[in-house]
């Protein structure tokens, strides 16, 4: 079992920028993929970035060069720096984790508010 905890959401303004973070518990196996989705009422969830162990990256078109996942395996933290962001922005950040060996078991936080706005 596998449990993760966000972190960081918050009001701030268009352009400003706003780290968040992951805190995983239950397992210290680094063969995770990790990363952060987020949704708005009344739409799908949408992948945001993703970060397999292996170090490749997959962003959604719309955070490309704005936002940047990464990791720390000794600390067991996953963040998400995001810049530049804009009220498109406004949802709730989630994290995930799936598991790259056995039945590739796929483990949700319970998400964190980011609201962009003047």
């Amino acid at each position: 079992q596998v449990q993760l905890v966000e972190s960081g959401g918050d009001l701030v303004q268009p352009g400003g920028s706003l780290r968040l973070s992951c805190a995983s518990s239950g397992s210290r196996n680094s063969l995770v993929t990790v990363g952060w989705y987020r949704q708005v009422p009344g739409k799908q969830r949408e992948l945001v970035a993703a970060l397999a162990s292996s170090g490749n990256t997959n962003y959604a078109d719309s955070v490309k060069g704005r936002f940047t996942i990464s990791r720390d395996n000794a600390k067991n933290m996953v963040y998400l720096q995001m810049n530049r962001l804009k009220p498109a922005d406004t949802a709730i950040y989630t994290c995930r984790a799936q598991l790259e060996y056995g039945f590739r078991d796929v483990y949700w936080g319970q998400g964190t508010q980011v609201t962009v706005s003047s």
